[in-house]
């Protein structure tokens, strides 16, 4: 996701956890692209309220999200390269670290519209 060689000027949302959704409603990059409408129809467009995808605020969250630092997923170059992270104790991981079992219920981490500032 570059412009020009060696310039990055993009990210790539893997998966997201919805307060009041069921929690695995965009865990993947397919469900996110369904759930919030993204189409090739938005490809090179930029990020604008006018294009219909944007960037809001991210609320606060206040409690210790145990943030897991791993290798790229489903690509063919640069897999070892440690360039995704994910949150532990979230169930909307698409693809975990190896040995790292999806929580149980009772110990994830479920988004509130509480977590805000």
């Amino acid at each position: 996701m570059t412009k020009h060689s060696d310039y990055a000027n993009g990210v790539l949302l893997r998966a997201l956890a919805l307060p009041n959704e069921p929690e695995r409603i965009a865990a993947g990059p397919a469900l996110l692209a369904k759930r919030f409408g993204i189409t090739r129809a938005h490809d090179s467009l930029q990020i604008s309220r006018e294009n219909g995808l944007w960037l809001a605020k991210q609320p606060s969250i206040k409690n210790n999200l145990n943030i897991v630092n791993t290798t790229r997923v489903g690509i063919s170059q640069a897999k070892d390269l440690p360039w995704r992270w994910y949150m532990q104790y979230s169930r909307s991981v698409s693809k975990r670290e190896k040995g790292d079992k999806t929580p149980e219920l009772a110990n994830a981490w479920i988004p509130s519209t509480n977590d805000g500032p």
